[in-house]
C-alpha cells in the first residue's frame, strides 16, 4: 500500500470517540473502535512494531499507519511513540431499514458462500463460456473444521482444448486473483464484476466477445476463504483479518492468528516475519499453506515455464500470459521485483504494460521501492513471474483515506469508483495476454 496525501478528520477531545454514520445517524463509537493512527517512525522502528504484533501499514514520509483502538494507541505511547488520528477504518453504512441481500455484510459485500453460489450460477447459465474448478482447500477444511474449497472459474468461448488444466492449450491466458488478504474487501467485488462483464456481456458487448473468443480468463475471486469468513463474521463491523485461519502456532488471538498467504509462496520465501502474530507472518516453510499450494498448482497447470532460474534471466519477448493480483489500498500498480530493491530483467516492458493499465485507472506504476516503500518476499506475483515468466503485477485498489479509502471502503465505492477505474485495465490485461512483453 502507498499513500501520498493526508486527509485528517476530527478527533473527539477525549477517549477518541469517533463519529461514524451508521444507519444515517451520527453515533459515537467505543474507544476500542479501530482507526488508522499516524505514527512517526523509522523503517527499523516500523519493523520492530510489526514483529511485536502491531498492525503496521505503509504510511507517508517519515511515518507509518497503525491500525487499532485506543488501547493500541496507549501501547504505542508506552513505547515512546506519538500516534495521532489519521482516518476511520469503518465507513458510512446504508440508512437503517435498507434490507441487504442474502449472504452480504457491511453494506453489500458478499460472503464466501455468495461467491461460491455465483461461480456455480455462472457455470450453469453459460456452459459454453464458463468452467468451474476446485483447485484446493482452505486450511480449516484440511483440518476438518469446516472451511471451504478454493475455487476458480475459467471463461472463454469454448473450443476443443479450452479451459483445461493444460500448459499447451491454444489460447493465451489472463489470471486474476482477489482477496488473498481477507480484509481487502473491494478486491473480491471487482473479480465478481469482471466475471459478470465477460459472461453476461459476451452476447452484446463486442469487447467482451473479442476477449473470450481469443483468450482464456482465469479468476480466483476469493483466494483466502477462511479469512473472509472471519471478516464477514463481524457483520457491519467487519473483523480486520488479513491472514488465513491457521491457528496452529500458539500465543495469537483474535485477528492476529494465521499466515500471510502473500508471504508464503515458494519463490524467494523467507525474508518476512517469523513472528506468528505478525500480520506479515510468512509461515513455517515455503508453501506451507494449502491455499498457496492450490494457487501455485493452478498457475503451474495453466502456464508453461517461460523464464530461466536466475534473477537476471528475462522472460523472452515471446512469453505469454498476464496475471493481476488485487489488493488494497494505495492506488498503485506494483511491478517486480518484490523481494529485492533491484528491478526485474523485464523492467522496461513492465513499465510500458503498467502505463497501459494506468491509462485506465490512473494508478502509480513502480516497484515496491517506488510505491509502498518496502520489500515483500514469497508473494504470488513474484512467483508467477519468477517461476513461470508470466507478466504479473499487483493492483493496490483505492486511496489511503476517506469514504473510498482503506481496507473497508463504503460498498457503493465499488460501482462508483473502483469498477469504472479498473474495468479498462482488466480489459487491457486480457488483450495483452498473447504478447505482454511486446506492448
Amino acid at each position: 500500500m502507498a499513500s501520498r496525501s493526508l486527509s485528517r478528520l476530527a478527533l473527539a477531545a477525549t477517549g477518541v470517540l469517533l463519529t461514524t454514520l451508521l444507519g444515517g445517524t451520527a453515533t459515537a463509537q467505543p474507544a476500542d473502535t479501530p482507526v488508522f493512527w499516524r505514527v512517526p517512525a523509522t523503517a527499523a522502528q516500523a519493523q520492530a512494531l510489526t514483529e511485536a504484533g502491531f498492525d503496521v501499514e505503509e504510511g507517508d514520509a517519515g511515518a507509518v499507519y497503525v491500525v487499532g483502538g485506543q488501547g493500541v494507541a496507549n501501547q504505542l505511547r508506552a513505547r515512546g511513540f506519538r500516534p495521532s488520528f489519521f482516518d476511520t477504518v469503518y465507513k458510512e453504512l446504508p440508512a437503517q431499514g435498507n434490507a441487504l441481500a442474502a449472504d452480504t455484510y457491511y453494506g453489500g459485500y458478499r460472503t464466501v458462500t455468495a461467491h461460491e453460489n455465483h461461480l456455480a450460477q455462472v457455470a450453469s447459465t453459460h456452459p459454453d463460456l464458463a468452467t468451474k474448478y476446485t483447485i484446493g482447500q482452505s486450511w480449516k477444511k484440511t483440518k476438518g473444521q469446516g472451511g471451504h474449497d478454493v475455487q476458480a472459474l475459467c471463461l472463454t468461448k469454448k473450443q476443443a482444448g479450452d479451459c483445461t488444466l493444460s500448459t499447451t492449450s491454444p489460447k493465451p491466458k489472463f489470471f486474476l486473483m482477489a482477496q488473498i488478504h481477507a480484509r481487502e474487501l473491494s478486491t473480491g467485488e471487482l473479480a465478481w464484476r469482471w466475471i459478470d462483464y465477460l459472461a453476461d456481456g459476451y452476447a452484446t458487448d463486442a469487447t467482451a466477445k473479442s476477449i473470450l473468443d481469443t483468450t482464456e480468463v482465469w479468476v480466483v475471486p476469493i483466494a483466502n476463504p477462511d479469512g473472509v469468513d472471519i471478516v464477514a463474521s463481524g457483520g457491519n463491523s467487519p473483523k480486520l483479518q488479513r491472514k488465513n485461519a491457521n491457528n496452529s502456532r500458539g500465543g495469537c488471538t483474535g485477528t492476529n492468528i494465521g499466515v500471510d498467504l502473500n508471504r508464503n509462496s515458494t519463490f524467494k520465501w523467507g525474508g518476512d516475519s517469523n513472528s506468528a502474530c505478525s500480520e506479515t507472518y510468512q509461515g513455517v516453510s515455503a508453501g506451507s499453506e494449502p491455499e498457496v499450494q492450490a494457487l501455485e498448482k493452478l498457475a503451474r497447470a495453466i502456464f508453461p515455464d517461460q523464464r530461466g532460474t536466475g534473477n537476471n534471466d528475462p522472460a523472452p519477448a515471446t512469453a505469454k500470459g498476464t496475471m493481476i493480483t488485487l489488493h488494497s489500498y494505495g492506488n498503485d500498480i506494483i511491478i517486480p521485483w518484490g523481494f529485492t530493491q533491484a528491478t526485474s530483467p523485464n523492467d522496461a516492458q513492465y513499465r510500458k504494460l503498467g502505463a497501459k493499465y494506468s491509462a485506465s485507472n490512473g494508478y502509480l506504476v513502480g516497484t515496491n521501492e517506488e510505491t509502498v516503500g518496502y520489500d515483500t518476499t514469497g508473494t504470488t506475483d513474484d512467483f508467477t513471474y519468477g517461476e513461470l515468466g508470466v507478466a504479473s503485477v499487483t493492483f493496490e485498489v483505492g486511496g489511503s483515506s476517506g469514504t473510498c479509502g482503506g481496507f473497508l471502503p463504503k460498498y457503493t465505492c465499488v460501482d462508483s469508483t473502483f469498477w469504472p477505474k479498473n474495468k479498462g485495465a482488466l480489459i487491457t490485461a486480457a488483450k495483452a495476454a498473447a504478447a505482454p512483453y511486446q506492448q
